[in-house]
């Protein structure tokens, strides 16, 4: 029995040491950590369950049978973050470079099967070179077989990808049906071609950074969620963000203890709003203000920063925020922010989360930029988010709430369940000073006249007692009493339930 017991003992360090120290060592230098050290530090300490440690490929084309490594390139099993089931894969570099083969992908498939019938959260770890060339169409069918579990997931628990190297191909397809995706700084790409084929195709001479690095990624494309300096604080982001999330579209958000009174007042807020209506504040310090221990998660903090999208809990339960960024644009919208909030809110919705939305937008992007890229069809995007959400919905209209961006931000017109605005907020269709130039074109030469007529537009309508009268905003609040209300409205709105037309799928306008 013993030499048996031995003999497992030995192919499981085999197993574990992945394509050698040599290559391990490669792995460290580049900065990087290996698959499973990964692994050590998402999963609470002890946790892990691996699967298929001894799979090894099937291939005999290209002299690929006289070498076949232990797990071939890809580790998979499950475990606990803070005590709470996940399921995960981790490509392992050293390993064929983590490129996929007919067997990695079973292995990878398996744990997501198994993540579905366990209703639990799944998480990917890339750093891989896309598919095993020697392989050719088992690869290819391998990916399609993971790209379709990826879909049929999709809202029912939470999908997160990891981006800790090289990622090509067939592996960046994947990242992109998931919920999330975050890179590592410097070290992680995502192209779907890489520089070598972009010259050769294009004759274009770039990068892999310039390419597909998380500078590309995190501000201009908008594809990953956030970027981390290093692999170690990547990893234990997700752990907080993880607690964060429900464990499927049925659990409900997570419950943690807190020691943030619900009903806290913050007097600093009633001086957040400038006097000058032009001058910026940063809606950042509100939800920071509003949210358990100013414990905040945001997702995409530096694309499209005109809008700010995340996570809080207010009495412990976790709630989605999204709000507009004064400092930025001054807070309007465009096509990249109403793309980036849509997103999130649809994300919200699959899974019960509550959404809070602080407004202050002065409307959407004008010009010849906005509309060739299509800005209508963009924030339809967004009006169709909000409209279709079924979750609580409370908004607060800090400042200024214009035009069609007005209905857009969850406006009770579209399903907001509780409007509340501060005594600073002004609702209208424009601008006092654009409506009194249209309104009274024929006194644009006389300055006392207009002057008189944006006093009177000001007062009549830039404030938030016209809608107040018309029940579109259910109350107007004092500010440091923000949190308490938000509290009171979310623990009320906690059962809500909308009964929407049976459908085959909606045609969201992407």
């Amino acid at each position: 029995m013993k030499d048996i017991l031995d003999r497992l003992e030995t192919r499981r360090q085999e197993a574990r040491l992945g394509g050698g120290k040599a290559r391990i060592e490669a792995q460290h230098k580049r900065g990087k950590l290996t698959a499973r050290e990964r692994i050590e530090l998402l999963l609470d300490k002890g946790s892990f369950e691996e699967l298929d440690m001894f799979v090894e490929h099937r291939s005999n084309d290209f002299g690929m049978e006289k070498t076949k490594v232990p797990g071939d390139g890809v580790v998979t099993g499950w475990g606990t973050v803070n005590g709470r089931a996940v399921y995960l894969f981790s490509k392992d570099f050293t390993v064929f470079g983590g490129s996929l083969s007919e067997t990695h992908a079973q292995k990878i498939m398996k744990v997501q099967d198994m993540a579905m019938r366990a209703r639990a959260p799944i998480i990917g770890l890339f750093d891989a070179g896309g598919a095993r060339i020697q392989e050719g169409v088992a690869a290819l069918g391998g990916y399609g077989e993971v790209f379709k579990r990826n879909v049929i997931a999709s809202g029912v628990i939470p999908q997160i990808s990891v981006i800790m190297g090289p990622c090509a191909g067939g592996d960046v397809y994947s990242p992109a049906m998931t919920d999330f995706i975050f890179m590592v700084r410097d070290t992680s790409y995502m192209f779907v071609t890489g520089p070598d084929v972009v010259k050769t195709v294009t004759n274009e001479v770039v990068t892999a950074e310039e390419l597909g690095g998380a500078s590309i990624h995190t501000t201009k494309s908008g594809v990953a969620d956030g970027a981390f300096e290093n692999d170690v604080e990547c990893i234990l982001q997700m752990r907080r963000l993880i607690d964060f999330l429900p464990a499927n579209n049925e659990s409900g958000v997570p419950d943690w203890p807190t020691q943030d009174p619900h009903d806290r007042i913050d007097e600093s807020l009633d001086t957040l709003i400038p006097d000058n209506p032009n001058k910026p504040y940063d809606i950042k310090e509100l939800i920071a203000k509003v949210v358990d221990e100013g414990d905040f998660f945001e997702i995409a903090p530096t694309h499209a920063k005109n809008i700010v999208t995340g996570f809080g809990r207010i009495a412990g339960r976790t709630v989605g925020f999204v709000a507009n960024q004064p400092m930025v644009l001054a807070g309007v919208l465009d096509s990249d922010a109403s793309r980036k909030a849509a997103r999130f809110v649809r994300f919200c919705d699959a899974f019960n989360i509550p959404i809070v939305t602080f407004v202050d937008v002065p409307g959407f992007l004008p010009g010849t930029a906005q509309e060739y890229n299509g800005l209508i069809k963009h924030g339809a995007k967004l009006l169709f988010a909000y409209s279709q959400a079924t979750v609580p919905l409370v908004t607060v209209i800090t400042r200024k709430a214009f035009g069609g961006a007005y209905d857009v931000m969850a406006s009770k017109h579209v399903g907001g369940d509780l409007n509340y605005a501060w005594p600073t907020a002004q609702i209208a269709v424009m601008g006092a000073k654009g409506a009194v130039e249209i309104i009274f074109r024929a006194d644009i030469g006389d300055k006392d006249k207009i002057a008189a007529r944006t006093k009177e537009y000001e007062d009549r309508f830039l404030s938030p007692f016209v809608a107040a009268e018309r029940g579109y905003i259910d109350d107007v609040i004092m500010p440091h009493s923000t949190r308490r209300r938000l509290a009171r409205a979310l623990a009320m709105l906690k059962n809500k339930h909308v009964e929407m037309p049976a459908r085959k799928h909606d045609n969201l306008p992407v």
